[in-house]
C-alpha cells in the first residue's frame, strides 16, 4: 500500500482539544489523589470505575459486547499496554517527580509513535515534515514547562525512565488499537472492553502488593479526583481516543501529549488564577506550528503552490 500520512479534519482537531483538556487534567487528579492511594490501587479505581460506567452506559444504549475471542484477546493485550502499564508507571514517577516535568517526558509518546508506526503501519510513515513537526513541538512543550523543570533530569531518573516507558506503551497501544475500527468495533465499545479487561488485570496485583482492603478511607478531595480522573479523564476521554484512532491515526492522534500542557495552562488560568506569562504564550506558538508541519496541510500547500508558478513560467 502507498504512503498516506493522514490530515485530519476540523472536527478532529475539535476532538484532539477535548481530549488533551480531559487528559490534562488527570496529571492534576493523580497528583491530588497519590498522597492517599498507593499507585495500584488508585490505577485500579480508575479503571475500575470507568469500566463500571461504560457497562452501564452500553447497557442503557441497548449495545452488546463482542463474542469473538480474538477480540477479548485484543482487549487484553490493549488493557496491558494502554493502561495497566503506562498508568502504573505515571503514578509510579509522580510519587517521585513534579506532574510538570512528568507531563513534559509524556510528551515524548508522539517521537515513539512516529517510529513505531512507521515500522509496523502501511500509512502512516515517518517524512521530514513529520519530523521536523514533533522536534518543533516538542521544544514547545518544553519552553512552556519552562527550563528550570529540566534541571531535575537526572535525579530520581528511575521515576522518569518509568514516564518514558509509559509514553513508549502508549505508543505501541495507539498502533495496536487501530485494529478495531477494521474488525468493526464502536469507539464505545472498543473503550468498555479495553478498561474491563484492565480492571481484571490489575485487581489481583493491587489486592496482593498493596493490601488494597486495608488501606485508611481517603478523604472527600481525594475521592473528587479519583472519580474525575476515573469518569472524565477515563471513561469519557478514551470514547473519543478510539474515535479519533479510526479516523486520524495513531501518529496524529498522539499529538493530543503536546497540546496537554497547553491545556493544563488554560485551565490554570480559568480556574486558579494563574497568571499566562511569555513564555507560555511562546510555547504555544511552538506547539501551533508544529501541528501544522505534521499535519501536512501547510506543505502541500506550498508544493500545489510551487508546482503552479513552475507550471506558469514553462513556455508552450
Amino acid at each position: 500500500m502507498k504512503n498516506v500520512n493522514r490530515s485530519m479534519s476540523a472536527f478532529d482537531w475539535l476532538l484532539l482539544i477535548v481530549l488533551s483538556i480531559l487528559w490534562g487534567g488527570s496529571f492534576f487528579f493523580v497528583g491530588v489523589a497519590v498522597k492517599a492511594l498507593p499507585p495500584f490501587t488508585l490505577v485500579l479505581l480508575r479503571v475500575g470505575l470507568a469500566a463500571i460506567a461504560l457497562n452501564i452506559i452500553l447497557r442503557v444504549m441497548g449495545q452488546k459486547m463482542p463474542r469473538d475471542r480474538q477480540i477479548w484477546r485484543d482487549f487484553v493485550f490493549l488493557g496491558l499496554i494502554n493502561n495497566v502499564i503506562p498508568f502504573s508507571l505515571i503514578v509510579w514517577g509522580q510519587t517521585h517527580i513534579a506532574g510538570g516535568l512528568a507531563s513534559i517526558l509524556n510528551a515524548t509518546t508522539p517521537i515513539f509513535t512516529l517510529v513505531v508506526a512507521h515500522f509496523l503501519t502501511s500509512d502512516e510513515k515517518l517524512s521530514g515534515g513529520r519530523m521536523a513537526g514533533i522536534a518543533i513541538g516538542f521544544t514547545g512543550v518544553a519552553v512552556i514547562i519552562g527550563i528550570e523543570s529540566l534541571g531535575n533530569l537526572g535525579a530520581n531518573i528511575l521515576a522518569q525512565l518509568a514516564v518514558v516507558g509509559a509514553a513508549l506503551s502508549y505508543a505501541f497501544a495507539g498502533v495496536f488499537g487501530r485494529r478495531f475500527a477494521r474488525l468493526g468495533v464502536a469507539p464505545m465499545v472498543a473503550a468498555t472492553g479495553q478498561l474491563t479487561m484492565s480492571t481484571i488485570l490489575l485487581t489481583p496485583i493491587a489486592l496482593a502488593v498493596e493490601k488494597s482492603w486495608a488501606l485508611a478511607m481517603p478523604a472527600l478531595p481525594v475521592w473528587v479526583a479519583v472519580f474525575a480522573l476515573a469518569l472524565a479523564s477515563t471513561a469519557i476521554a478514551y470514547i473519543i481516543y478510539f474515535r479519533l484512532l479510526a479516523t486520524a491515526g495513531a501518529t496524529n492522534l498522539l499529538l493530543v501529549t503536546f497540546l496537554i500542557p497547553v491545556s493544563a495552562i488554560f485551565l490554570g488560568a480559568l480556574f486558579l488564577n494563574e497568571q499566562l506569562v511569555l513564555k507560555d504564550f511562546s510555547g504555544m506558538g511552538l506547539i501551533g506550528l508544529g501541528l501544522v508541519a505534521i499535519d501536512g496541510r501547510l506543505a502541500a500547500f506550498f508544493q500545489r503552490w510551487i508546482c503552479e508558478k513552475q507550471a506558469v513560467k514553462q513556455p508552450f
